[in-house]
């Protein structure tokens, strides 16, 4: 990184100098840019997010420790690898980590596979396989999957004290590089019950590198690699999680028609056949039965996913009065809005590596019914901060629960919060990839002595 913007970083750190314009994150090189910092991780008074700021969530002692771990990895260098830098969890909270750990003195980069539309359709191919749908990996699949990875790996020059490659895209790269540093594979999808040829495949890559981080430890692998697991974590200052008031939520429902007459419930996720929104559709048309209310599936695209399209097609043959769907999960405002103004809001995913979307209802006090499944299991605690269900029958009877007693939602939202508070926020993760940074080994052989 240049070292005017790392000496303004540490400056901004330490309230001593004037907020950062801003960096470009998937550049390889950081740079200043006019005119701002994205708002996504702009702080109240227009700087970036500083550790700082977390302070009345994890208090003095705990951004204190951090700050101390921090120092410890000094000017180190880190570089991340995925398949998009738009739609998903990943994406999201690559945007805020990264740009937290710069804050903090240690220069995290950002890096976005290019693809073909082929290789788009055969890595969602391979994500499908690895949580457990049938794939035919053909060798045609494989070339094309491997050298659109060769080709990125020749785009781009690392020279880095730390590699982090996201999911199944990125896992060729280690191939075409001799390593000088730590590689660490960062999978955030259900591995419980992968499809065998695919992981037969894939597994002689994932071992090539010097740790694995999955999100839940039920996904662990036979692998020689050490693995650990670290469960995302969510932003509360970013567009979509800060607080919004009354009339910014009812600007947001008014600009897309939503309408207010009725309690909403809300599923909020990607279009994709792992979320199950007809599964979410069915149970609702069941519930409205017994009670009244809207029901609004939002999803967006991510940029590697060919299936979305076909989801969203499929659902709009489902709209009527009651049921809306929309496409316009990129407003993250409206993503807030509405989780905020939902009586309940949904997650019946089939598979889910963590299912951030939970954890972000939850933190608005908003109480959640999930697929009793990977990730969601880890966040909701059933009858307790939210409902886990494993049927559309199980999802209709608990949304008529909840819409049908006031008082409960209450109760699940407030212990949600909490939950999400002491677990989910962003320096608990932060610390975790802090924590295993500084437990890597320096090692320099002499493999044979000069005569």
């Amino acid at each position: 990184m240049g070292h005017r913007v790392r000496s303004r970083l540490r400056q901004a750190a330490d309230g001593s100098c004037a907020p950062l314009p801003g960096l470009d994150a998937g550049a390889g090189k950081a740079r200043e840019l006019s005119p701002v910092v994205p708002s996504e991780n702009v702080g109240a008074h227009g700087s970036l997010v500083q550790l700082s700021d977390y302070e009345p969530f994890i208090g003095a002692d705990g951004v204190d420790r951090i700050s101390t771990k921090a120092r410890a990895l000094g000017d180190r260098r880190v570089v991340n690898f995925n398949a998009t830098y738009y739609g998903g969890g990943v994406a999201e909270t690559l945007s805020s980590l990264t740009l937290l750990m710069n804050t903090l003195g240690i220069e995290a980069e950002w890096r976005v596979l290019q693809g073909t539309p082929d290789f788009f359709n055969v890595t969602k191919k391979l994500h499908n396989a690895l949580q457990g749908a049938p794939i035919d990996l053909t060798s045609t699949k494989k070339r094309i999957y491997e050298e659109v990875v060769f080709e990125n790996a020749v785009r781009n020059y690392l020279d880095h004290d730390l590699v982090i490659a996201h999911d199944p895209q990125t896992l060729p790269l280690i191939d075409h590089y001799r390593k000088h540093a730590p590689w660490i594979w960062r999978c955030h999808i259900d591995l419980s019950h992968p499809d065998g040829a695919t992981w037969t495949y894939l597994a002689p890559f994932i071992e090539r590198f010097d740790a694995v981080i999955l999100s839940c430890p039920e996904y662990r692998q036979e692998l020689r690699t050490p693995q650990v697991f670290f469960m995302p974590a969510i932003n509360p200052f970013n567009r979509k999680n800060r607080e919004l008031s009354e009339a910014e939520i009812d600007e947001r429902l008014a600009h897309y028609g939503i309408p207010t007459d009725r309690p909403l419930v809300v599923q909020i996720s990607r279009f994709d056949r792992w979320k199950d929104p007809q599964g979410v559709v069915a149970a609702f048309q069941q519930a409205t039965r017994e009670v009244d209310a809207t029901l609004v599936l939002l999803g967006n695209f991510a940029t590697d996913d060919p299936e979305g399209g076909a989801i969203y097609e499929s659902l709009l043959k489902s709209r009527d009065e009651r049921i809306l769907v929309l496409s316009h999960g990129d407003d993250t405002a409206l993503v807030n809005g509405l989780q905020r103004r939902a009586a309940v809001v949904v997650q019946k995913s089939l598979r889910e590596g963590f299912g951030l979307t939970v954890a972000e209802a939850m933190w608005k006090g908003t109480p959640v019914i999930g697929g009793n499944v990977g990730g969601i299991r880890h966040q909701i605690e059933d009858g307790v901060n939210g409902f886990l269900v494993s049927s559309v029958d199980e999802a209709a009877t608990r949304i008529v629960q909840l819409l049908k007693d006031e008082g409960l939602r209450k109760r699940l939202g407030e212990r949600a919060r909490e939950t999400v508070r002491e677990r989910f926020l962003l320096t608990r993760y932060l610390e975790q990839y802090l924590d295993l940074f500084n437990s890597f080994e320096t090692s320099f052989r002499l493999r044979s002595v000069p005569a």
